[in-house]
């Protein structure tokens, strides 16, 4: 195998089927490499179906820490007939393929290595072919010199429920496959080990996806009410917090539908709570009037929109950022909110627990947007930065004379919320005086206006800065947001140039002062987007009256690569205009 980076770093691809359990045998890899001591990033992509058509996850095993996808393969393992043809642009002829010779053998001429390995064959031994994945499964771990009794330890975990016979029927599958793989390195027939270092400090990692930061972050905010209608990319926040509801005392809702969700969690933060929605484009589509009411009411709101490629039911299990302006422009008439885009783990948690206190002290609806990458990506990590965890709660005990929309010098009025002191907490949906009573007086109409201006000038101050990666003395500056974080930096790696800067925001709205500071300086800006039309740029040019450049966008349904940014920087960076 030819990688240069073979022995730092190696992308191995499980392909197969919906059904055939990838999901499985990729857990079991990621969390078995990672007790052994080294660091793991995976990523999924897969068909909109229960059963059938062709999935694939790209795990990147290394020596250091790796966060972001690459096209290249460097180990394949096919586990269906398709597996071969829906993946031949990445394969090269470094690739080594190892499995069925039905499934290797797809498309004779195709340069790459090839070892046959019969995983079925070798499963029939034990009880059957459905085995034959953690045959493949015990392969792999030889193939990295892993130390295989890891590997039992979390199949005797995993297959607990199913009883002793089938935990030791997985066990020697597993032996097979490794003690196989081990026969084909003596053999010489399997040429070249993975030499990857280990490093002993990764094997207490925790091993998180963007779902799970995502919900652990509203746990941390304080979220005690979570409303949801399943939709991808975002099903699995709800489902997650449904499960962890008894532990942090959290009400969970599945809801009949959309409309349903958000008139339930406005009910809910009237009543006091700290609510949360989670959903895709298509279903907060059917949120907008729900978001008008939060901005008339001031009623406190998180909504996590996860972003899949458009209009209408789109492409569910695909990936994209096309969500900016329908978040930004929901709801009628003008009312402010913030708009926040993690870039990573690490940001989906601290982001989600940002955006409750912040909709609590402004009393503004706060959106988190993930897209499909990134909730469905993971990577281990030491841990979760918890210093700054404060929950706060601005709730005041109201008095016979409390006015839930008194006008005041900052904007924010004192939230009250029933039954807690005498006052009468109003709420209304048509424009009202201080006390929440209807109204059509132009001076009170006015005034509320104002109101508005005056906290989105608080939400400014308050802004999260782009964060600047790269020489101060930048010719190039490269902008961009959301999961194309690590993406970026990584590409920019491999360029590794000195006149080239990055500039990354995780938040999107209100866009903070420092932004035209770094613009106005950049001779040469590139916006990298996943949406047709560049949104966040276009956003950016609206709020410095600075032009970008260059865009480089993407909008297949399927994410950037590293190589990808990489090569299309350098087109850029070299004059050469035809970048797609």
């Amino acid at each position: 195998m030819g990688n240069p980076n073979y022995n730092q770093d190696l992308s191995i691809v499980l392909c197969g089927a919906a059904g055939q359990g990838i999901q499985t045998v990729e857990a079991l890899l990621t969390k078995s490499l990672k007790k052994s001591g080294f660091y793991v990033f995976a990523t999924r992509e897969y068909m909109s179906r229960v059963r059938g058509g062709v999935n694939s996850t790209t795990i990147r095993v290394s020596s250091k820490a790796v966060r972001a996808y690459v096209d290249r393969i460097d180990v394949l393992i096919p586990l269906s007939d398709q597996a071969v043809p829906h993946l031949k642009e990445r394969i090269s002829q470094n690739t080594l393929i190892i499995g069925e010779k039905r499934f290797i053998d797809v498309i004779p001429d195709l340069a790459s290595e090839k070892i046959e390995i019969s995983f079925e064959e070798l499963s029939k031994s034990i009880g059957g072919k459905i085995y034959a994945n953690i045959v493949a499964l015990g392969a792999i771990m030889r193939l990295f010199k892993a130390d295989n009794k890891i590997l039992h330890s979390l199949l005797s975990e995993i297959f607990k429920s199913k009883g002793q016979e089938i935990i030791e029927n997985n066990i020697k599958a597993s032996d097979i496959g490794y003690e196989t793989a081990e026969s084909l390195i003596k053999s010489n027939i399997l040429k070249k080990e993975v030499e990857i270092q280990k490093n002993p400090e990764v094997t207490d990692d925790y091993i998180i996806d963007g779902t799970q930061a995502i919900g652990l972050g509203a746990i941390a905010g304080g979220c005690n009410f979570a409303c949801f209608y399943p939709m991808a990319p975002s099903t699995g926040i709800g489902t997650f917090l449904a499960q962890h509801a008894l532990d942090f005392d959290i009400i969970v809702d599945q809801s009949e539908d959309e409309i349903s969700v958000i008139n339930k969690a406005l009910g809910a933060s009237y009543a006091g709570a700290r609510a949360f929605i989670s959903t895709a484009g298509g279903g907060f589509s059917l949120m907008s009037e729900g978001i008008s009411l939060a901005g008339m009411t001031e009623l406190p709101l998180v909504i996590v929109v996860g972003m899949r490629p458009g209009p209408a039911t789109g492409m569910p299990t695909r990936t994209c950022q096309e969500d900016i302006e329908l978040v930004l422009y929901s709801g009628a008439g003008f009312f402010p909110k913030v708009i926040f885009a993690p870039g990573s783990i690490e940001d989906a948690f601290s982001l989600t627990q940002r955006a409750f206190n912040i909709t609590q002290q402004y009393h503004v609806p706060v959106f988190i947007l993930p897209d499909q990458y990134l909730v469905d990506s993971y990577y281990n990590i030491n841990s979760l930065n918890l210093d700054s965890l404060v929950i706060n709660k601005n709730l005041i005990k109201t008095d016979s004379s409390y006015e839930r929309y008194r006008f005041t010098e900052s904007g924010i009025s004192p939230r009250g919320v029933p039954g807690y002191g005498e006052g009468l907490v109003d709420a209304d949906s048509h424009t009202h005086n201080e006390k929440g009573e209807i109204t059509e007086d132009p001076i009170i109409r006015k005034k509320t206006v104002q109101k508005r201006f005056k906290k989105l000038g608080l939400l400014r101050k308050i802004a999260l800065p782009p964060e600047f990666i790269g020489n101060e003395n930048f010719k190039y500056l490269v902008i961009s947001w959301g999961s194309n974080y690590y993406l970026i930096k990584e590409a920019l790696e491999m360029l590794y140039r000195d006149d080239v800067g990055f500039l990354f925001f995780r938040q999107i709205y209100p866009v903070h002062k420092a932004a035209f500071d770094y613009l106005i300086k950049a001779e040469i800006k590139i916006s990298i987007e996943q949406n047709p039309t560049g949104q966040f740029g276009k956003l950016l040019e609206n709020e410095t009256h600075i032009n970008m450049n260059h865009r480089i966008l993407k909008h297949s349904g399927y994410t950037f690569s590293v190589e990808e940014i990489h090569d299309k920087l350098k087109k850029v960076i070299e004059g050469d205009e035809n970048i797609e």
